[in-house]
């Protein structure tokens, strides 16, 4: 009758432990880390080009996760409002333990964004609105996406060369069901010089089923290319 308990309880571990491997993202438990880049580049007095590049990984030294290319034209309406239209590239590896050399997930994205900004006291809070359509190509498959994302962001300068960024950011589905994701973000930035910074940061990357935990490097470099485009007009 001890062995049958022994045995019983045994299985029931089993089961339990299996059930709970099972229930976990592979990968979910890991660190990972991207790594950003991000270009304002002005043209014109009411133009500017942006530029980004993001590589991110589910491991913080390797295990490749997502490509990231960005790139769109920016209207300012005013220094506290803009609108935005531009294109993306996404590859992904769409598996933690995907064997080398396997198919990789392709994504060709529009989007449409609106940007305000407002200042409180000493924090400068950003809202920004954004709408996607998305086409995804999982080789065997293909589907046509749509999705809503609003990110409220607030800088927090501590000095002329530190601040502090936080912001939190959530994507509706506008197709199954609702909730996509919720991005919170805090970080450490320091201003190179007038026009480049970086930020050093963590983000909480959670979904329906999973939640992950990321290191961000950002790098963001805004020239003004006005007087680039003046001389050539006058030559």
């Amino acid at each position: 009758m001890i062995k049958t308990h022994k045995i019983i309880g045994a299985c029931v571990v089993l089961v339990m432990g299996t059930l709970s491997l099972s229930a976990q993202t592979p990968g979910e438990e890991e660190w990972g880390t991207w790594y950003m880049y991000f270009g304002t580049n002005r043209i014109s007095e009411k133009l500017s080009i942006h530029s980004e590049g993001q590589f991110r990984y589910y491991e913080v030294p390797d295990n490749f996760n997502q490509l990231l290319l960005r790139t769109g034209l920016n209207y300012h309406i005013d220094s506290n409002a803009m609108a935005t239209a531009g294109y993306a590239f996404i590859k992904t590896d769409v598996s933690f333990n995907e064997p080398e050399g396997a198919f990789d997930s392709r994504e060709h994205r529009i989007f449409q964004q609106f940007i305000l900004r407002n200042k409180v006291w000493k924090l400068l809070f950003e809202h920004r609105y954004r709408l996607e359509q998305r086409f995804l190509d999982f080789g065997p498959s293909r589907d046509t996406q749509h999705r809503a994302r609003y990110r409220i962001q607030v800088t927090l300068p501590l000095s002329d060369i530190f601040f502090l960024n936080f912001y939190d950011e959530l994507f509706i589905n506008l197709q199954d069901s609702l909730f996509g994701q919720n991005r919170l973000y805090g970080a450490v930035g320091f201003h190179i010089n007038k026009i480049s910074s970086v930020q050093l940061g963590y983000l909480r990357n959670q979904f329906t089923n999973a939640v992950f935990d990321r290191w961000q490097i950002g790098f963001f470099y805004n020239p003004d290319l006005r007087g680039i485009f003046k001389k050539k007009e006058v030559n």
